[in-house]
This record gives C-alpha cells, structure tokens and sequence, in this order.
C-alpha cells in the first residue's frame, strides 16, 4: 500500500467493518472513507432476527464505537450512499453530491430482502428485515400483533417466526418449497427442524402457493393459500435475498448472481474490489462462482481483500461455516453439504443434540449440527485441517471428531 492513496469502502456491514479493522491494524486508516448508507456506524446484525426483536430496551451492538474510528483516522460518511461509480476517473459520487477520488474501491454492498412483485412497497402490516431501521420497525409491529405470518422457510424467515412464537404470538409459516431451507441444509436436517417447529406450536406448512392479495386501505387484508383465503395482521417476508449490485452494474462491472470476482475479490477492474454478500466468488473447493450470506464468509473475504490492497497475492481458502439460532434449536454448519454423497448421523448425549457428517468419495466435506456446538468446533478445526475420519467412524463421536485434531 503506498500513503496518500484513498482506498474508499462502499458499505457498513459486517465485511465493511472487519476490512476498516483489518486496515487500520496495518496503520492504514487514514486512507480509508467509509461509505454507509445507514446513519449509524457498522453493527451485528444476527441479533437483528432474535434478541433485538424480543426486548425492546435492547440496542444495537456497535462492531466498533466512533472514537475507535476516529482513532484509527477513518473518515466516515453516514446516511450519505454511493450513487455512481467512476472507474475512468477513479470517482465514487455520494448521494449529497460529495465526490471521493480512490486509488482503490471496495464494494461492500450486501444485500436487499426479495420482494413480491404484486406486494405495494410500504404496507402498514407488511415488514421485511434486513437492517436496524427494519428490524425496529419489526419489532413495534410485532409487540402489538397477536398472529404472525411468515412467508418463506429459510433462516431468516424461521428465526423470525421462533422468535415470534416465544414471545406468545400465534405463527403461521408459508413455504413454496417441497421441505424447509431446500439449498441450505440436508433433508435430514430439514425435516427435525420442521418438526421442532411444529412442536413448538407454529403452523408450518410446505409446499403452498401464496397470492391474491387483498388491501384494506395500506394494510394487506388477506391473501390466498391453496385457492384458500388467509386473513392477515402481520406478514413477515423472509424469502430470501438479492445481491445489492446496482452501483457495480451501473459503472460496467461484471456482475452474474453477484459482482463477479477471482479468488483475491478482484473485480473485472482491478481497482475495484468486492466482498460479502454482494459477491459472486469461485468456491476453493470446486472451482464454480458461488455466493454466500454470511457473517464469518464476510470476514474472511474481507481479510482476503486486506491481503490484495496489500499487494499480496493470498486467495480466498476459508472453510464456510454457518450458525442459525431458532428458538431450542442452535444450527451450526461446517462446510457446504453436497446435493449427493453419504450421509451419516450420529446421536449426542442429548435427545436434542446430533451431528451428520456428509462425505463425497470417502472424504468428510460438512458437518451439520443441532445443540452439539462442541462437534462444531471440531469438525471446523477437521476441515480447515484437510482432516477426514472414515465413514466407518461416523457414528463414534469421539473417534470421528476429536482423535484426528
């Protein structure tokens, strides 16, 4: 990195943070604009979805406070967001009309909830949940609503509706889908948190086509599942995310199910980098671009990406790992879980704690686990390692997961 030249961080997420940290232990803050288009600095966002929404005295929990900033000589720009991206003149143009010349950008951007396309935008009843605005908003809707609907069954949709369902709220859940969490999580897995969640008392139901929406004023009245009509207090939309690459796309940058980049987060302008959610990245395992939602993925791009301003050539090699906290249930993954393979369970101590080990060729590629946080751990150091105990060992907690660490 060479002093003087302004390295401007589009984005004030989790990604954003971790580099702004990154650059700042390497002495290089004073180079570096932050560009968030929230008014509050970078925070954690997983509690958005489980102990924000249950307490209203909670408050967001800042990655780092502004003296740290200040310290560390980053110029912040809040609730100013990037509008255009100049790579001929090395310009990022700010909503407020400021301009920040860059000798390198990174695009941070994230991602936005999907929307329904016959769904009016701002309906008093209908929330959504991506950033601290919506999850306040949230969390005043759901204090006063007594029913709850969530439309969609992946992570963000069940945290939201076990959420709701401790707080004493009746829960309906709407998947299109055949089974829960379809590209995430094994069918094993699925079906125990279907039926956890079915336990608890929430109405799940899989499967179902929702449409025909009614409108009272700017409420929705109801909606039709099935050719049957559903009233509706509150609808939640957790049906997934869109990578945020309006800014990319705009100034020319490859972008396809994200803002394409090779293994260092370079873009198809090597000024200009990307990391986290907002990225389409090749997978070190198979090669394929893939894209990932994740706190920890956001991290290690953006140590990648510090790597890269530094001149280092240090491709992304990180094992993914995942974490879903929905009620009793603590979901932690370990790597990606293969659409075929061999599938091996084995029981913990508890009745409400397993692990299942997922091999392709006789080599241990994930690990899912439910309450079992130590196989996590291990099965993380496992992967990271190139470790993998033979199927034959699968179902022996201690021989599978901990003699080889």
């Amino acid at each position: 990195m060479r002093d003087g030249d302004a390295i401007v961080i589009v984005g004030g997420g989790h990604a954003a943070a971790q580099l702004c940290m990154g650059l700042a232990a390497a002495g290089q803050g004073k180079r570096v604009h932050l560009v968030c288009a929230e008014p509050v600095l970078p925070y954690q966002r997983p509690p958005l979805s489980k102990t924000y929404l249950k307490d209203d005295r909670e408050v967001l929990q800042m990655q780092r406070g502004e003296p740290w900033f200040a310290e560390a000589g980053i110029t912040l720009h809040l609730a100013d967001p990037a509008i255009a991206l100049d790579r001929d003149l090395g310009v990022v143009r700010l909503q407020s009309g400021r301009k920040l010349d860059y000798a390198r950008c990174v695009l941070a951007t994230g991602a936005h909830p999907r929307r329904l396309p016959h769904l009016p935008d701002g309906l008093d009843n209908v929330a959504l949940l991506r950033s601290a605005a919506d999850a306040e908003r949230l969390r005043s809707l759901l204090h006063a609503a007594g029913h709850v609907t969530v439309l969609g069954g992946g992570f963000i949709g069940l945290e939201i509706a076990a959420t709701a369902r401790v707080l004493g709220k009746s829960v309906t859940v709407l998947e299109a889908a055949p089974r829960l969490l379809l590209r995430s999580v094994s069918p094993e897995l699925a079906e125990h948190v279907l039926n956890t969640h079915r336990a608890s008392g929430i109405d799940m139901r899989l499967g179902v086509a929702a449409g025909g929406f009614e409108f009272e004023g700017n409420r929705l009245g109801a909606l039709t599942v099935d050719g049957k009509r559903e009233p509706v207090e509150l609808m939640v939309l957790g049906i997934g995310a869109v990578p945020e690459m309006t800014l990319a796309r705009e100034a020319g940058l490859h972008c396809e199910n994200g803002i394409v980049v090779d293994a260092c987060m370079r873009t198809s302008d090597a000024n200009v980098l990307a990391i986290g959610d907002c990225v389409s990245f090749p997978d070190p395992a198979g090669g394929r671009h893939i894209r990932l939602e994740s706190v920890q993925n956001a991290n290690d791009q953006a140590r990648t990406a510090l790597a890269t301003l530094a001149g280092r050539e240090e491709p992304y090699r990180a094992t993914p790992w995942f974490w879903s906290d929905q009620g009793a249930l603590r979901l932690q993954m370990t790597g990606l879980a293969p659409h075929d393979g061999n599938r091996h369970r084995r029981d913990g101590a508890a009745a409400t704690s397993f692990s299942i080990l997922h091999y392709v060729d006789e080599r241990l590629v994930c690990v899912e686990s439910v309450n079992a946080p130590l196989d996590h751990m291990a099965a993380r150091k496992l992967l990271e390692a190139g470790k993998s105990p033979p199927p034959s060992l699968a179902c022996d907690a201690t021989k599978a997961l901990k003699t080889l660490l």
